[in-house]
């Protein structure tokens, strides 16, 4: 089993940046139904009814169905994202998601402007 048609043992972590927000889009190419599960996140699944998307740990995805999420990632650090079914997860169907902290800002130094 895979994502993105890599095993776990031979993918890259998924990186991404503190309050970030992106659309995750699944295909699922398989006979069978794969409950997807990441941690430390909600997955808001976009059912078509416009702004109304339920917050979900586990989405389905039925063979032969594609399935858009959105993601922001709000929880620094290391997070598990998989199939639920343990033999898939076993076998590859596995990624690491980090969210990495937001860089600092940085504000020019301030001169003059004082009162004289």
């Amino acid at each position: 089993w895979s994502i993105n048609d890599k095993k776990y043992s031979e993918a890259e972590p998924i990186r991404l940046r503190y309050n970030e927000r992106v659309r995750i889009k699944f295909i699922n190419q398989t006979m069978m139904t794969h409950p997807m599960h990441l941690h430390g996140h909600w997955m808001e699944l976009d059912n078509g009814a416009g702004s109304f998307k339920p917050r979900k740990h586990v989405i389905s995805i039925a063979p032969g169905e594609t399935v858009y999420f959105d993601l922001t990632a709000d929880a620094v650090g290391e997070w598990a994202f998989h199939c639920h079914l343990l033999y898939h997860m076993a076998t590859g169907m596995f990624r690491k998601l980090i969210v990495e902290p937001a860089p600092e800002a940085t504000l020019a130094p301030q001169t003059g402007g004082g009162d004289a």
